[in-house]
């Protein structure tokens, strides 16, 4: 009974706040991963993304104004991730605030003795456990520049990873993956990496990745999307099991 009220609520959703032909086609064209899709998955990915835009609130921060295309073009980046897991996987959270460009937000940490330390760095998004997703619009605009870039997947993938817990590089799973196959693929891969950029040599993927376990599964998750085919064959393991996670084969 849930489900079918649930689908019902969703249907008629889609029905009464459909996106326009016309906005659907530009967000395509400006999305990749939703580009490289085939017309019964963009179909799929449209739906999803109407119910993203009823469902969550999109807060423009500043002098930023988010138009209606600018809308749906971040509705499609967000559910990329999710096309073959459904809206459910979004659950918990509501809000996104997308600043005009990257943000510096201020951080307080006591170290071991009692002092007070003031962080700042700048972030071109952030998510927060059960809080809001952060985004810097200038990087949503620069997704694919560079090659396998894509912040708003990236955050997604965050939000993924954080649904058991603290984001540590490991999403729940579904029911037939195997959890020690998926920590040693990460943890051989990862270790790969540390050692070509100790050697001295250019890394396949973006650097960032080997910042902890999360932001590696988030870097990897922008590159399953964005740039298939340089990490399938960089690191064609990783490749397999984030097939298996998402569901999606995007080669």
């Amino acid at each position: 009974m849930f489900d079918f009220f649930r689908n019902w609520r969703a249907r008629r959703t889609v029905m009464r706040h459909p996106i326009a032909e016309a906005l659907w086609r530009e967000a395509l064209q400006r999305c990749t991963a939703a580009r490289r899709l085939g017309a019964s998955d963009q179909a799929a990915l449209r739906v999803l993304a109407t119910l993203f835009l009823e469902r969550k609130s999109l807060e423009p921060a500043g002098d930023l104004v988010l138009g209606d295309v600018d809308r749906v073009l971040l509705a499609a980046h967000a559910c990329v991730p999710i096309l073959k897991l459904g809206m459910d996987w979004y659950d918990g959270w509501h809000s996104i605030i997308v600043y005009p460009d990257a943000f510096m937000p201020q951080r307080e940490h006591v170290d071991a003795a009692g002092v007070v330390h003031q962080g700042h760095s700048v972030l071109a998004g952030e998510a927060w456990g059960r809080g809001p997703v952060i985004l810097s619009w200038a990087d949503v605009l620069g997704s694919g520049h560079p090659p396998g870039h894509n912040v708003v997947i990236h955050e997604m993938a965050h939000k993924l990873d954080m649904l058991n817990g603290e984001a540590n590089g490991f999403p729940p799973l579904h029911r037939r993956m195997d959890a020690r196959r998926w920590s040693q693929v990460f943890s051989d891969a990862w270790k790969q990496l540390q050692r070509t950029r100790n050697d001295g040599d250019k890394l396949p993927i973006d650097p960032y990745a080997l910042e902890n376990p999360a932001e590696f599964f988030a870097v990897c998750s922008e590159q399953f999307f964005e740039t298939p085919a340089n990490l399938r064959e960089q690191l064609p393991e990783v490749y397999r099991q984030l097939e298996l996670f998402y569901r999606q084969h995007p080669l």
